[in-house]
This record gives structure tokens, sequence and C-alpha cells, in this order.
């Protein structure tokens, strides 16, 4: 009688907002990831994933989000990957501790994390402002005007930013707020309110769109600001048609030229390095499938154990020499210099 096969370990991603490939994509760096942790024979049974998409916030509704959590979760898997955006990742969080079904969001928010939920920094919503108030500092801009998305995202990321520039003794210009889904049109009363208030610097903190919006005001008015933003910028991986706008602008991304791991990456998947969510997924991938190697117990209880006993695994994020890991209260995969000034310039996104 043949001996029947072991039934294969099920993990989620759960999308929050629409894929152009479906998440083809995601799954495939994801999966290169497990598979460069479990070789070997390191697991006794194959790894299946298993997709849920969903139009989360802020232009889709958490209704969505927490339906897509739910059919993953009654699906058997034994932890899931995602979200990406914090909105949503704070949605999940509750949901994941509800379940005790482990999660790892691919967000920029430390408030997602919880007792089932770990968190691989694309971005930080604490510490970029940080980054963007040192450097301007280091350029001589001490009067920024700052333009914050009205949402969980921006004002996390404003708060940041306050408390930094005043420890670094920078002076506010002015502090506006704006829809994080306007319509790249409303940015001409957005600039006509910042130069008003005649800002050595511009400052974008959010989500994306709003950024998209502040580029089009600033080149209809052929104003020449120097201008810093959040990782938001990242968003210029994927639309290319908004480059233009953000041409000169320096930001936060989460991808160095100099990575060694991400290197490695680029000889094997060289659309999974392109950019820095697919970097984010072959390294969660990396850190799911080595808990899973060393995994004592396949429940989810013990992937949560299993994902805490990971440590130091270099990261293809970030500078040199930054690992990864998790421990017993510590849910943030990302240890060292993460966070890498980037710039845009004609066309392409340079590192600082």
């Amino acid at each position: 009688m043949e001996r029947p096969a072991p039934a294969p370990i099920l993990l989620g991603l759960l999308y929050d907002f629409p894929q152009g490939d479906g998440g083809d994509s995601f799954e495939v760096a994801a999966r290169l990831g497990v598979e460069n942790s479990t070789t070997g024979g390191r697991l006794d049974r194959p790894v299946e994933f298993v997709r849920s998409l969903a139009r989360g916030l802020p232009l889709g509704t958490a209704f969505d989000v927490e339906k897509c959590f739910d059919e993953l979760e009654s699906q058997g898997v034994l932890a899931i990957i995602g979200p990406s955006i914090s909105d949503n990742g704070l949605i999940v969080r509750d949901l994941a501790d509800r379940a005790r079904l482990p999660c790892i969001n691919y967000t920029g928010g430390e408030l997602t994390r919880s007792n089932y939920m770990f968190h691989y920094q694309v971005g930080s919503l604490e510490e970029e402002p940080i980054v963007l108030a040192e450097h301007l500092r280091s350029r001589g801009l001490s009067r920024p005007g700052v333009v914050y998305d009205e949402s969980p995202v921006g004002r996390r990321y404003s708060e940041s930013f306050e408390q930094a520039r005043v420890r670094l003794g920078l002076e506010l210009a002015c502090s506006i707020g704006q829809s994080a889904v306007a319509d790249p049109g409303a940015g001409d009363a957005v600039v006509a309110r910042l130069r008003a208030s005649q800002p050595d610097a511009v400052v974008y903190l959010g989500l994306g769109l709003g950024a998209r919006t502040l580029g089009v005001g600033i080149a209809a008015a052929g104003w020449n600001v120097p201008v810093v933003a959040n990782s938001a910028l990242m968003f210029g991986y994927a639309q290319r048609a908004w480059r233009a706008e953000w041409e000169g602008w320096v930001y936060v991304d989460t991808v160095a030229d100099d990575n060694n791991e991400r290197a490695s990456l680029k000889s094997r998947s060289p659309a999974s390095a392109a950019g820095p969510v697919g970097v984010a997924a072959y390294d969660i991938g990396r850190i799911v499938g080595e808990a899973l190697a060393r995994c004592q117990h396949l429940t989810r209880d013990g992937v949560k154990a299993a994902l805490e006993s990971v440590k130091r695994l270099p990261a293809s994020s970030g500078r040199p020499g930054t690992t990864m890991g998790f421990g017993c209260w510590d849910h943030a995969a990302l240890k060292g210099e993460f966070l890498v000034l980037r710039q845009w310039r004609d066309g392409r996104t340079v590192q600082y």
C-alpha cells in the first residue's frame, strides 16, 4: 500500500489593495524566501500559499479586510503574511490576537504589533520623520513647512516629526493636513498656503496619493523648493508617471545598492530585488521558512513560538549589516540601519 503524503503547510497572503498581477510577484518572492530557508530537507512537507485580495483603507473598507482575513483563517492557514498598509494593520492586529493566528505585516507602523502580529518594517512612521529632520538640519534647512495626510498614517508621521524637529531645533513654518485620497487638482490650494508661510523646505508625510497631489501643485506653481518625503515615494517604483512630479525629492526607502543579500536575491530574481516590496516579500519568506523549519509543533501557537526564536538573519533590506529576527515581546523584524535615503532623479531612484 502506498504511503500517504503529508498534508501541506498552508500560509495566507492577505493583500489589502488591488494588485495589478493578482499578487503573483509577491508570492514568487515569498516562495523564494521560504525555499532559501528550508533547503536540505529541513521540512518534511510542502508549503502552499493561499491568497485573499481585499480592497482595504484608505480607498476601500475595513469590512473587506475583515472578510478576507476570515476567509484565510477558515481555510486553516498556520500564518498570514500581510497586510501592507498601517491603517489595515491596525485592524488585522486585533483579528490576529482574537484568532490566535500569527501574522507578519509589512507596514510602517509599530502600533500594528501585538501578541500575534509581527512586523517587517517597510518604513517606519516613528523613525522616518527623525531621519528626515536630521537630513534637513544637515543641509542647513531649518524652517520647513509640513503637509501630512489626515489619516492614522499621516497623523502618526506628523506627531513623530514634530517631536524630532523640536529636539533638533527646527522652526515649523506651517503644518497642513490634507485628504489621504485628495485629487491631484487639490494641490494648488495647499501650495498657496505653504508659500504664504515662506518655508525653506517642504516635508510630505503620508501614504502616497497626497504626495502626487503636492507634486502636481508645486510643479504648476513653478516653485523651486527643496522637498523631502517619507517612504510614500516608493510608489514611484510602480507609478512611473509620478516620478517626474517628484524630481529631486529626497525620500526614505528600505533598499540599498550595496547590500550583498539583496545582490544575491537579484542574481536569482531581478524582478523581486528591484524594489522594496519584493525584497520584503523575500525576507519575510525567509523568516517564515526558518520558523517552519525549527517549529516543534505545527500549530498556530507553535509557529508563533518558532517565529520568536528566529534571530540575526542577514536582511536584504537596509544598509549592509542590517539583520532580522524576533523575540519574546520583540515583534519588529529589522534591526540596524534599515532606513535608506534615496532621491528621484531623471526618472530613476538613486541612493542619496
